[in-house]
């Protein structure tokens, strides 16, 4: 099974997605590493910046992945010897082309403006000019599911004449994204039956269907696969290869990648392009979304802590994820507990502190608190009801003075005193608390504030709304996230900013040896 990825070209054309040349390069050196067998490159002949890529990647030679460089046959009316989008593939100077043509017959007729025969001219001289020239072809044939609604007879007749030029492989594109499975289906198997080379698929997702759609493609006899990294692309996406790999490897049992373990580097991969392209990851995307293995309810808990496929479909870790139990209003004792055991500590599902701790977090959510999103705040309130915590920081006095860029906090933290002065209230908070916290506890000095979030507005009390802040931390090895909820600000900050460092501390103290017990009641 032959895999393309077209993240650095349909990908690319993504509304509101422009990568640097230097990440295109990274995410090209990443997919060598996921070991895909093609990776298309970019249009060399529509922009400069995908003409220095390839230019770039001589000083990259790939592992296992060959360079694709993509265009259009030839134009009308124009010889394919003097056609510039064909001379820039060449100047590309790679061993594989992907040229796409079109196949339906009012793509032909009212968009390109030419006759049937001469488009079928256009796509074999395009593909026998680059042949010639030593290139391997990919053929997409645009529209080519639409086509054969519309013209059976004609799209067969192109993408047949893509086979008799020289083509390596022929690919059926569902550019508008207006299939569905059982169509796909029916129609590629059509064509595999009428083709003698390798047959492959390129599906869009308009219609939502693209995963399912490349699926059925492949049911159908295709060997040959298209998609991007998390499904990015014209309009709503292209095929998500995050989700079409791992169900071709680990679901249908075929051999793809040049290593099927790779499928543990997708989370990476994902992440990164993700950044690259200036977004924020889905974190409910299958296979790897921060959430794709995440438990809430007390009854899923219970069930993965027993027989983890009771509730998941795959093992996380195959896929470079990892399995997540969130605490909240809706989690049961199963919850609490996977999160004490993970810090060494035993406590029995029926101890009634930890029903008073469960209690106390379903109270607070129902003011507003959404501790799924910080489990160190709800991990505090377990130790505390444990007897294993107390606050080593806590708030005595604050204020705040601003008047314009002038911020002066004043704060008095475990009745010391402190002064600092920030770039806004809360930065100068943080200052002011620091000050105070790191002279008891130096170890905090390698904790940064990695994230800060406002949540507006949430639940409404008196005339006033209240605020979520959602801090993370990282001390250069670990990350945690709690949570503040107050009518100010400020005040959420502080909440969060200590329930942050206290966790830290607490950790810090935290025996294993000692913990590894029974906890008295």
């Amino acid at each position: 099974m032959e895999v393309l990825d077209t993240t650095l070209r349909d990908g690319a054309q993504a509304t509101g997605i422009s990568f640097t040349l230097n990440d295109k390069v990274k995410i090209a050196l990443l997919l060598d590493d996921l070991g895909v067998d093609y990776i298309e490159g970019g249009w060399p002949g529509s922009n400069p910046k995908d003409a220095e890529f390839f230019r770039i990647m001589k000083e990259h030679p790939l592992s296992h992945a060959k360079l694709a460089a993509f265009g259009m046959t030839r134009r009308k009316g124009v010889n394919a010897r003097d056609d510039p989008n064909l001379a820039a593939i060449l100047n590309a100077d790679v061993d594989v082309a992907v040229i796409v043509g079109k196949s339906w017959t009012l793509h032909v007729k009212e968009v390109l403006r030419a006759s049937p025969e001469e488009n079928l001219e256009m796509v074999y001289e395009s593909i026998r000019y680059l042949k010639d020239h030593g290139l391997s072809i990919i053929f997409d044939a645009e529209h080519f599911y639409q086509g054969f609604r519309e013209d059976p007879e004609y799209a067969l007749k192109v993408v047949k004449t893509a086979e008799e030029a020289g083509a390596e492989v022929v690919v059926l594109a569902d550019t508008n994204g207006a299939m569905l499975p059982m169509d796909v289906y029916e129609i590629t198997s059509k064509v595999v039956r009428e083709l003698k080379v390798k047959v492959g698929v390129h599906m869009h997702n308009d219609s939502g269907c693209a995963v399912a759609n490349t699926l059925m493609g492949v049911l159908a006899g295709a060997r040959h696969v298209q998609g991007t990294i998390n499904g990015i692309g014209e309009r709503t996406g292209n095929a998500d290869l995050v989700q079409v790999l791992p169900n071709l490897v680990l679901k249908m049992g075929f051999k793809v990648l040049k290593d099927p373990a790779s499928l543990r580097k997708l989370k990476v991969i994902s992440k990164f392009v993700y950044e690259a392209a200036g977004l924020s990851p889905n974190p409910y995307q299958p296979y790897v979304g921060d959430f794709a293995f995440s438990h809430k309810a007390g009854l899923h808990v219970d069930g993965v802590s027993k027989v983890t496929r009771a509730y998941e479909h795959i093992d996380p870790e195959l896929v470079g994820n990892s399995r997540r139990f969130i605490v909240s209003e809706l989690a049961g004792a199963s919850n609490l507990l996977i999160y004490l055991m993970d810090l060494g500590i035993n406590v029995d599902k029926g101890d009634p502190r930890l029903k008073r701790a469960l209690d106390r977090i379903k109270e607070l959510e129902n003011e507003g608190y959404s501790f799924d999103l910080a489990p160190a705040s709800a991990i505090l309130i377990a130790m505390r009801e444990l007897g294993l915590f107390r606050d080593y920081l806590r708030i005595d006095y604050w204020k705040v003075i601003g008047e314009g860029s002038l911020n002066i906090a004043v704060v008095k933290v475990n009745n010391e005193l402190s002064v600092a002065e920030g770039v806004g209230p809360v930065h100068a908070v943080d200052l002011a608390i620091r000050n105070i916290a790191t002279r008891v506890y130096p170890e905090l000095g390698r904790v940064k504030l990695t994230d800060y979030r406002v949540v507006l507005p949430g639940e409404v009390k008196s005339t006033e709304s209240v605020v979520r802040v959602l801090m993370e931390f990282n001390d250069g090895k670990v990350t945690w996230r709690t949570m503040g909820l107050s009518t100010s600000i400020v005040h959420a900050s502080i909440l969060a900013l200590l329930d942050g460092l206290n966790y830290y501390i607490l950790m810090r103290n935290l025996n294993p040896q000692q913990l590894k017990h029974e906890v008295e009641r």
